[in-house]
């Protein structure tokens, strides 16, 4: 774990009350897709979580939804601002149990940190097919960028506004998508109905309220079948097979 500042260079709109987050700064903290920073607020006693949606050797970027005071400050960040933020928090998503063809599917902000696992796969030769679930066309975002890296992409909108009427499992069901090992990450009514639907293996990022999002304070335990685990230690990235709907 590492306590860094980073340089805001770029923080704009990618859908409404969602804005991507470009930083310069210290990226050796975060080893690969799936785990997320805690990001200092002026004037906020805690910090917010953030999934790590791109990384390289120079730049960290992060997607976020402006929910509340925390993240509407974010939001008002310019560029040559500073940040500060913790990394190197939360496991990551296990990209060598996919054979050959991958599903991920995104709910949302969800979608963020799918991105980065999608570049790992692709550096590994894997094909992956890509669900995006919104409630809207409006709130569709990153699908050109998945299809920039290669991947198969489908949208579903609760209201038929794009794509497929519908949930994630909805394009799942009329769509004829061949993988052997899915990822998911979004809301917990999503990830419960995707493990549901699905019976290959594979593995969800969990969203959960988080306290010091280093295993501390256990504020964001939850019962596996493996006992009591902590999302933000332990996580937030778990096996299908061992959660508790």
């Amino acid at each position: 774990m590492k306590d860094v500042t980073f340089t805001v260079l770029e923080n704009r709109p990618l859908a409404p009350r969602t804005f991507r987050m470009k930083l310069a700064g210290d990226t050796s903290g975060i080893r690969c897709s799936g785990e997320f920073v805690q990001v200092a607020v002026e004037g906020k006693f805690l910090r917010r979580p953030i999934s790590v949606h791109d990384c390289d050797w120079e730049t960290l970027t992060l997607v976020y939804k402006v929910v509340g005071e925390g993240t509407a400050i974010l939001s008002a960040k310019r560029p040559g601002d500073r940040i500060r933020a913790l990394t190197g928090l939360g496991n990551s998503f296990d990209i060598d149990a996919c054979r050959g063809k991958a599903l991920l599917m995104g709910g949302g902000v969800g979608a963020a940190p799918l991105y980065l696992l999608c570049k790992e796969l692709s550096a590994q030769g894997k094909e992956a097919t890509v669900i995006l679930g919104y409630n809207t066309a409006e709130e569709v975002m990153l699908a050109e960028e998945f299809g920039q890296l290669g991947a198969e992409v489908h949208i579903a909108t609760m209201d038929g506004s794009a794509g497929t009427k519908g949930f994630v499992t909805d394009v799942l069901r009329l769509k004829n998508i061949s993988y052997d090992y899915f990822y998911a990450c979004g809301p917990k009514p999503m990830l419960k109905a995707v493990c549901s639907a699905i019976h290959t293996p594979g593995e969800v990022s969990l969203e959960e309220r988080m306290g010091c999002g280093a295993g501390f304070c256990y504020g964001c335990s939850i019962q596996t079948k493996n006992g009591p685990r902590r999302v933000c230690k332990d996580g937030p990235v778990f096996k299908k097979e061992n959660l508790i709907w």
